[in-house]
């Protein structure tokens, strides 16, 4: 089992600590580069969410990222201490329309449900927590 967490304000300019946090991971635990990318790009896009939208204007929402393998599934947890969100209640983006007609938002959560394995969310306390799991096989493997 391989396991590691990071706290960090929600603010854009902490997008670079959390793209490092999961290099070192990735690193660590040999987790193919495919699947790397994946996960990289469902938090920038969870991260992103919750700068843009995920705290009143008079306070920094607080973002904890955890990351664990255990038994050949990589699972991502997301936690803030904003608002109540549900990002799966986003109604599908038309992606067959033309980008003229379709509505500004939920394709970032369409690609994240897309690339995982299984993605939920939850409301614990004062909290937000989206997980998201994926199977990458044993990492020792």
């Amino acid at each position: 089992m391989s396991e590691r967490h990071v706290s960090v304000p929600g603010h854009a300019s902490q997008l670079g600590v959390l793209v490092r946090f999961l290099h070192e991971f990735w690193s660590d635990a040999k987790v193919p580069q495919a699947t790397a990318m994946t996960f990289e790009l469902a938090l920038e896009e969870a991260f992103m969410n919750v700068v843009m939208h995920g705290s009143p204007t008079d306070r920094v929402a607080r973002v904890d990222v955890s990351l664990a393998i255990v038994d050949g599934e990589l699972t991502l947890i997301i936690e803030d201490d904003g608002p109540p969100f549900d990002p799966l209640t986003l109604a599908t983006p038309n992606i067959s329309a033309n980008l003229d007609e379709r509505r500004v938002g939920g394709l970032g959560v369409f690609l994240m449900r897309k690339m995982m394995d299984n993605v939920r969310y939850q409301r614990l306390e004062s909290r937000n927590q989206l997980q998201m799991i994926k199977r990458v096989g044993n990492a020792d493997e």
